[in-house]
């Protein structure tokens, strides 16, 4: 380049579209046209969902360790079983990311009736309980949660039935009937095990399903005042939950009444500040703060890990929300719609109702953080629920061929590689 010659600026490199209805040579970021690519949704709920589970791991052998040497157990007991649920979910994931929509929508009035069944076992011998709850099928090496399995059903269930409906949906008959009393009927029985925290989210799963079917806003208000009503019914009819909420609305709140875990949180993420005290290193863990690897690991990751680690979850979360929105919003079929709404609602929902009474924002309610916490059923079920949105996301328009057009090459890659080798 010669000494008077003009210095061109750097611009992000560019490509050649043609816009709906535009004109062709129209110009755009590289970068956006990534963000634009049919498989986005794809790549972007199977690399987040990779990652919590990633993170939930690291997260759960850190915060468990020293209770479980307390309890006289080696200090990778709760991990290791955490590490084996994992392992299951992963193929319980590529089974469900290859579901055809059809089958799944033709299972759905089987799969939530056998969820309901399965949620019944609980008071029957082989139910079990604990804190107040009985919510689990405790079996000679295996304990399940079938709560969790209501979910996943109920989701598939109101895809099913309100796609079936929406011509007829702006009507209230149709808009409720079966939807309505079929949903009661889930959310009752898990009620049954005293389990508000679960129904509250199947509360939520229910509202974001019906809510992108198109159900009136009308009938929401009166479904919300009597849902409102029968939340503060159950827990007015708890001195537990009584004793939550108001030590939660007190100024008296401190570590003598039920305000003990959420100070304890909040002393945790205090403590990180913006990078943690370092992985592993959390005094909150200690015995100090109930719940630490379970509906707490937020706080003990915060601690550790800092404002970086919690922000970097946050996004995650954020980025599985918009591989559902995305989906939501480029499929043609109104059961696909409908069922990743539920579980945007379910899952997302979820996540904001646990970081919520992490940092102080709500009472103590008693729901793990998806893919996060521990649990098995609960990894379980959220994975086979991100699993069935990954089979969503292969139908969208355009990524079927897509993907099969990447996987050919990728073939045709490593033909070349072991030709070359041999």
């Amino acid at each position: 380049m010669s000494a008077g010659s003009p210095v061109r600026p750097r611009t992000a490199p560019t490509r050649a579209v043609t816009p709906a209805g535009g004109t062709p040579g129209v110009r755009e970021p590289a970068f956006l046209g990534t963000w634009n690519s049919t498989v986005t949704s794809y790549y972007v709920l199977l690399g987040a969902t990779l990652l919590l589970v990633a993170i939930g791991l690291v997260m759960v052998l850190s915060s468990s360790s020293v209770e479980s040497l307390a309890a006289g157990d080696s200090p990778y007991a709760v991990f290791l079983n955490q590490a084996r649920y994992a392992l299951i979910g992963v193929p319980v994931l590529v089974v469900m990311s290859r579901l055809p929509v059809r089958v799944l929508r033709a299972a759905a009035w089987p799969l939530l009736g056998g969820a309901i069944a399965f949620q019944l076992l609980v008071f029957t011998p082989l139910g079990c309980g604990a804190g107040g709850n009985r919510n689990w099928v405790c079996l000679p090496g295996v304990t399940a949660q079938p709560s969790e399995a209501v979910k996943l059903a109920l989701a598939v269930w109101l895809g099913a039935v309100l796609a079936r409906k929406l011509p007829l949906i702006h009507e209230w008959k149709h808009a409720l009937v079966p939807a309505a009393p079929i949903a009661l009927v889930a959310i009752g029985v898990v009620l049954a095990g005293h389990d508000l925290g679960t129904a509250m989210v199947l509360v939520l799963l229910v509202a974001g399903a019906m809510f992108v079917a198109g159900v009136p806003l009308r009938i929401f208000a009166v479904a919300g005042v009597f849902a409102a009503a029968g939340i503060a019914a159950l827990a007015i009819g708890s001195r537990n939950r009584v004793a939550r909420i108001t030590s939660w609305l007190s100024a008296d709140c401190d570590v003598t009444n039920e305000c003990y875990q959420t100070l304890h949180a909040g002393w945790g993420l205090a403590t990180g500040g913006v990078s943690g005290v370092g992985l592993g290193q959390s005094a909150e863990k200690w015995s100090y703060l109930p719940a630490a690897h379970n509906d707490f690991i937020y706080a003990i990751l915060g601690e550790e890990l800092g404002l970086v680690g919690t922000l970097l979850v946050l996004g995650l979360f954020a980025l599985l929300a918009f591989a559902m929105v995305r989906i939501m919003r480029r499929h043609t079929d109104p059961f696909v719609r409908i069922t990743t709404a539920a579980i945007f609602a379910w899952v997302i929902g979820q996540a904001i109702v646990n970081i919520g009474v992490v940092i102080g924002l709500l009472p103590v309610i008693g729901v793990p953080l998806p893919l996060v916490s521990a649990g098995g059923s609960a990894l379980i079920m959220t994975m086979a629920a991100l699993g069935l949105l990954l089979s969503f996301a292969r139908t969208e328009p355009g990524a079927t061929e897509a993907l099969a057009a990447r996987a050919s090459v990728v073939r045709r890659s490593l033909a070349v590689i072991g030709r070359t080798r041999g």
